[in-house]
């Protein structure tokens, strides 16, 4: 079955390409003239699977305060950013935007029947949406183009959209792709991988949940329609027959791989092979080499094994915390931070001792890992073996996240959640992990807590290094407090530390490694919730394209 998709894929692989001014220009030619394509199914197939090509991985996420890589500090997350000339988080947007609009147009003569060329059509405009997204949330207001451009075309020079006219646009996309594409039940094994109606309203889910809690926290008018257009497409897609993995670990590994997990919503797919490579990646070697080394700052969020938190998704420490809590101070080893907690911190870091990439884990910060641990979610040892050629898929959406966003969406459209919401969805995947404590409104009143936090928390935890922790401190607008925080790592206690001289390590006064003081990090609230737009993007615009604020 991948083996099948990804030839697709790497027949059409040479024969498209976007342009480059504002990622909008003429598609360059190609050995096949548009009078010779665009006919048939099997074109309109090709076409579509350039987009899938297009769709990036995104493995690596150091913006929030969750984890650090090797190479040294984040500039987002450090506030240290400078305005760029030229960004990939804007050309490839684009570019991906092109191909979609490219489709749609050029698509229209395929002697097909009006439901299959929709279906192509679908996902056209699911992925045209998907890059929107990303466009909005990094830099609010966007120029909205819907069809491709020539040289020659004025929209070369268009201003930028206001964000709710590109929500709408996005809204749109999906609702057409929704009606359009097969449901997950109805889409053959063959065609694994292919979007389906579960991804366009579990992206619009997403979408939704994003720009009406970024509006409830900022006081601006319309968010409750936002958040319950984040329900309703939630509950479409949990009318679909999607269910949880049985194994949260197991989730991220080849072993989940298929359409027997459906879990998976929207999957990045790689292989065949090492012998076989059409589509590789190197995540479980960036893993070893610390590229995404978790932090304390997120170990913090994980409760303990009688439901009972420690610190607040914003990292200050609860009033109360529970009674397994062992003071930083106090920790007698490496993995006394482990002990009485969340199974999925276990699932997602590496122990001392514990197997890891070349053997036994030995506390460090040699391989660059700067927090002192090694992150263990995702990890393959069959990956770790091929340098550059790792075959294990990525998940971009899947069904764990759409039950967060009909919690989140819920609560805070309402104010309340019932206990019958809970269960269906943040106790399901407390069951799932194993973790024996439910979440009810009689356990928050009881035990002093906060719903909403209880919520964001199985959020943080639930979707840990899965590239969600700085788009969430945005939206929620904790940004502010969060990122400005020294970010820490593990305990240095010799016996667990061969050969390292604590004199080399930066250690606060309970031994605790700091991976990046606070003295160094910075957030601007009034600059830094959107991204600068590129100068290029500005000059190429004729300045019709304008800076955000305070850049």
């Amino acid at each position: 079955m991948k083996k099948r998709y990804l030839l697709y894929i790497v027949l059409i692989g040479g024969l498209l390409s976007a342009g480059c001014k504002k990622g909008l220009d003429r598609f360059p030619e190609t050995q096949f003239s548009d009078a010779d394509y665009w006919n048939t199914e099997s074109d309109l197939i090709n076409a579509a699977n350039r987009m899938y090509q297009q769709l990036p991985g995104n493995w690596i996420d150091n913006r929030g305060d969750d984890n650090v890589a090797q190479g040294g500090a984040n500039t987002i997350s450090n506030g240290t950013w400078v305005i760029p000339n030229t960004s990939g988080d804007w050309n490839n947007r684009y570019n991906e935007i092109f191909t979609s609009n490219n489709i749609l147009e050029k698509g229209v003569k395929a002697q097909v029947t009006d439901a299959i060329k929709n279906r192509y059509f679908g996902e056209a405009r699911f992925f045209r949406a998907y890059s929107y997204l990303q466009l909005v949330q990094k830099y609010g207001d966007v120029p909205l183009v819907l069809k491709t451009l020539d040289i020659g075309s004025p929209e070369l020079f268009m201003p930028r959209t206001p964000r709710a006219d590109v929500m709408k646009a996005i809204y749109d996309d999906l609702d057409f792709a929704a009606t359009w594409l097969p449901t997950r039940a109805a889409l053959p094994a063959t065609q694994w991988g292919r979007v389906t109606k579960s991804a366009a309203w579990a992206l619009k889910a997403r979408a939704a949940l994003y720009e009406g809690t970024r509006q409830k926290f900022r006081n601006e008018a319309g968010w409750q329609q936002h958040l319950q257009l984040a329900i309703d497409a939630a509950m479409n897609v949990m009318s679909q027959g999607h269910a949880l993995y049985s194994n949260y670990q197991n989730l991220f590994t080849r072993v989940a791989e298929g359409p027997s997990n459906t879990e998976a919503i929207f999957v990045k797919i790689y292989g065949v092979s090492s012998a076989n490579l059409l589509l590789g990646h190197n995540n479980s070697r960036d893993l070893e080499n610390g590229r995404i080394a978790i932090t304390r700052n997120l170990i913090r969020q994980y409760l303990y094994t009688d439901g009972l938190p420690a610190f607040n998704t914003d990292n200050t420490p609860v009033s109360t915390p529970s009674p397994l809590f062992v003071a930083e101070g106090s920790e007698t080893s490496y993995n006394t931070i482990f002990q009485n907690r969340d199974p999925r911190l276990t699932a997602s870091v590496f122990q001392a001792n514990e197997s890891a990439y070349k053997g036994p884990w030995v506390p460090t910060t040699s391989l660059g890992a700067r927090s002192g641990y090694a992150t263990k979610k995702g990890f393959s040892l069959d990956d770790w073996t091929l340098n550059g050629a790792a075959t294990t898929d990525r998940i971009l959406i899947r069904y764990a996240e759409v039950l967060l966003t009909y919690a989140e969406a819920k609560y805070e459209l309402n104010g309340t959640i019932s206990d019958a919401d809970l269960n269906l969805t943040i106790n399901a995947l407390r069951t799932r992990a194993g973790m024996a404590v439910k979440l009810t409104n009689a356990f928050v009143t009881t035990n002093n807590l906060s719903m909403r936090e209880e919520i964001r928390r199985e959020r943080t935890v639930e979707l840990a290094l899965e590239g969600f922790r700085y788009d969430d401190l945005i939206r929620w607008k904790t940004a502010e407090t969060v990122l400005p925080k020294e970010l820490l790592g593990a305990k240095f206690v010799a016996a667990d530390w061969p050969g390292t001289n604590p004199n080399t390590l930066n250690l606060n006064a309970n031994s605790i490694l700091i991976a990046e003081p606070a003295i160094t990090r910075k957030f601007q609230a009034n600059r830094d919730y959107l991204y600068p737009v590129p100068l290029n993007e500005i000059a190429l615009s004729g300045g019709n394209v304008t800076q955000n604020p305070n850049w």
